[in-house]
């Protein structure tokens, strides 16, 4: 039987969620789902807790979920993938890593992946920042003068982007990428198609008190969290650090470090100090995965440093037998008591793990209702 494993967010878990766990699983397969924490790949809070949207995920078709460390979780796409694909390789039980993707085309996401590694692809792409392009505009220009207008679309779709660095990240390794078609709304959309519609407009409405139920399997969130909650603590952090503290952050470059420096001691909302970074050059959930990372004390150092131990937050009996296996094959420390699984750690993975712990914790300040700290501690992994 084949190990499936996908990388998510789940944020919150919906339909489209669920259609995927059921292609994979049609021929009895396992799932395996590394999910972000408590916080996201598009700078913000999740919308639930983590332990309550793996115990969704497992009741739902998972059978275990591991936690993405938020040194990854909060990272650019690239940052992103690799983590994920470096966690479920250090399994040495996945067979294959199934991702959704506008266009389910292995060869045509395979074929945007090698692209990003041709020199002369890099050489166009660089002439094109330095004349002001911003990214995204710079690689779709890039690509169309050198493959074709198809690559160039493909390649920025934004299920399609993650796809093309899961490729990417799987190289040199045994597991083959499966592209599964998106099926109903667009990323991000509001559009509605049967009983499924995109995460964001499904926190939207968590968000506005409507009715989301038709998109999600029967589960109800009580208190969602929100990032403007956080608004203060994180415009306080900003003003506290130097420009140097803020170069040592991911995705800091070609002085970007002068302007959040600038606009932190001006901007009075966060939405303000937002705006003001923002360029065509620098995308807004660039500058907000910088905040959040300013907030939780993430640096360049930590995000290049390598998955470092396979924390479970979630798992059904399914999940237990592969639990086992992973103690015999995997080559990362296998965490289901943070307590006991803390003290093992050697020091960076510690530092890195203590990231993980303070993401809870101002999790935790985004709720209406404030929670103490601690809760990874107190909170044991859930068993479905």
């Amino acid at each position: 039987m084949s190990v499936f494993a996908v990388i998510c967010e789940y944020n919150p878990f919906h339909n489209g969620h669920k259609y995927l766990i059921e292609q994979v699983k049609k021929d009895g397969d396992t799932v395996v789902a590394v999910m972000s924490g408590s916080f996201t790949q598009r700078g913000d809070v999740a919308i639930s807790d983590k332990f309550s949207r793996a115990e969704i995920a497992v009741r739902n078709g998972a059978d275990m979920v591991i936690e993405l460390p938020a040194v990854y979780s909060c990272a650019n796409a690239e940052t992103f993938a690799k983590g994920g694909v470096e966690i479920i390789n250090s399994l040495g039980i996945a067979d294959k890593l199934c991702f959704g993707a506008e266009d389910a085309d292995a060869d045509l996401l395979k074929l945007a992946g090698e692209a990003f590694e041709d020199e002369e692809f890099k050489e166009e792409l660089k002439r094109l920042m330095d004349s002001g392009e911003y990214y995204p505009r710079a690689v779709e220009k890039a690509l169309e003068a050198i493959y074709s207008p198809a690559l160039a679309s493909a390649a920025q779709k934004p299920n399609n982007i993650l796809a093309v660095e899961y490729i990417k990240a799987l190289k040199g390794t045994e597991i083959e990428p499966v592209a599964v078609e998106r099926i109903g709304a667009a990323h991000d959309s509001s559009d509605v198609s049967g009983n499924i519609t995109s995460a964001s407009n499904i926190r939207e409405m968590i968000k506005s008190g409507r009715d989301y139920s038709p998109f999600v399997p029967d589960y109800k969130i009580k208190a969602p969290a929100d990032l403007s909650r956080l608004e203060r603590i994180i415009l306080y952090k900003l003003r506290t650090m130097s420009k140097e503290d803020i170069k040592k952050l991911p995705d800091i470059s070609e002085g970007l470090e002068n302007r959040i420096y600038d606009a932190a001691r001006c901007s009075k909302t966060l939405d303000e100090f937002f705006d003001t970074v923002k360029t065509k050059r620098y995308t807004m959930a660039r500058i907000r995965r910088i905040a959040v990372s300013a907030l939780l004390n993430i640096n360049t150092e930590y995000s290049k440093a390598g998955a470092k131990y396979v924390r479970v937050l979630a798992f059904n009996e399914k999940g237990a037998e592969l639990m086992s296996e992973i103690k015999k094959r995997g080559s990362l420390p296998l965490i289901t008591n943070v307590a006991d699984g803390y003290d093992s750690l050697d020091e960076v993975s510690k530092q890195i793990f203590d990231i993980d712990i303070l993401a809870t914790d101002t999790f935790n300040m985004a709720l209406e209702e404030i929670k103490p700290c601690g809760e990874d501690f107190t909170k044991g992994v859930i068993k479905v």
